[in-house]
């Protein structure tokens, strides 16, 4: 049995077959094969349907200082934003009368939203809104924080790994902020029923194979019910802006790896991967993606929430994003649906 059939029968490898998986990369018979697999799979449990979130990026202020990141702290060219309750709860309603089910609310850890102020929020969409779910993706919190915001009404959390290689972590991280604390957290969250997202950037600096594979065997064993990934993509306010991009096909590659491992996994083609590449985001589906987020947030705020240079859709309304992804997905033969679109169990 050859190591792209031991995937496709066992749905795991170990770390060193995982990264002799990916030194095969740009082999065309390897591709070919982790794709069609990937695709069937997708087709297996989700047909051609596509499930949206509506992405509310409601703060950009954050305590930390990522190194590749466009709204850490030290940015200081970077305009500062919150949007009050109303101005979420406006988003919300936009994005409902689009056919939004899920509301992912996304921002910096901005130390102004303790649990006081979202658990009102939270409670607010999900009374509005009661078939629809709400996501947040706010970063590192305390276990009692997670249960709070649990009990309120959130649904899903995503957190980003970032990479599962504890020395390549401190590379793209400032001191006090540990690899270690960052997997606590996603434990707690799956403690607490959630459903968890995890996930990396595919190409950051220092990155190698061995790193990809690390991360590929965290995902196996975690389990998440969601994973994001895409291309690093540089910002020019951070100490890696000259660095290179992360590659289109590496990415799109590792989703069908991932596709394979965790078949029933909820998996964003992500604005990045359509930032590097103008049909990203269709290619990925039939490499195994199938949710994608379009943008509900304010046109005046969206330039400055901006995690890296060229960001696409900036200035787009919801509507016009909407209307140019249902465009380039049913080309691609792909149906947004409006549905919550839970993890199936």
């Amino acid at each position: 049995m050859d190591i792209v059939e031991k995937l496709i029968c066992e749905h795991k490898l170990s770390k060193e077959e995982f990264a002799l998986l990916i030194g095969l990369r740009q082999d065309p018979g390897v591709c070919e094969r982790l794709q069609k697999e990937a695709l069937r799979l997708r087709r297996q449990h989700f047909g051609n349907d596509v499930y949206i979130r509506g992405l509310i990026e409601f703060t950009n202020i954050c305590k930390n200082d990522c190194r590749y990141c466009g709204i850490r702290k030290s940015n200081a060219n970077l305009p500062r934003y919150r949007l009050s309750e109303d101005e979420i709860l406006s988003c919300c309603e936009a994005g409902y009368g689009l056919g939004f089910r899920t509301f992912v609310l996304q921002g910096g850890e901005d130390a102004f939203f303790t649990d006081e102020c979202l658990v009102p929020i939270i409670r607010q969409i999900k009374e509005r809104y009661p078939d629809c779910a709400v996501t947040l993706s706010i970063g590192e919190r305390s276990y009692y924080s997670y249960k709070a915001l649990r009990e309120a009404g959130a649904d899903r959390y995503l957190l980003r790994h970032e990479t599962a290689d504890k020395e390549h972590y401190a590379k793209l991280h400032p001191k006090g902020m540990s690899l270690r604390h960052r997997v606590n957290c996603l434990l707690d969250l799956k403690n607490l029923g959630y459903q968890t997202g995890a996930g990396f950037m595919v190409g950051s600096p220092y990155q190698t194979d061995e790193c990809l594979a690390e991360d590929l065997v965290f995902l196996a064993e975690l389990q998440p019910e969601m994973v994001g990934i895409g291309p690093f993509i540089p910002h020019h306010d951070t100490e890696y802006a000259d660095c290179p991009a992360g590659s289109v096909e590496t990415t799109l590659f590792l989703l069908s790896v991932i596709r394979i491992m965790l078949p029933r996994v909820l998996l964003p083609a992500t604005t990045a991967l359509g930032t590097e590449a103008a049909d990203g985001r269709e290619r990925a589906m039939s490499y195994g993606a199938n949710v994608v987020m379009p943008n509900l947030s304010p046109t005046d705020n969206q330039e400055m929430y901006k995690l890296y240079d060229g960001k696409i859709g900036v200035g787009d309304t919801a509507q016009e994003s909407m209307n140019k992804l249902k465009e380039g997905l049913k080309a691609a033969g792909f149906n947004i649906v409006i549905e919550r679109g839970d993890y199936p169990t």
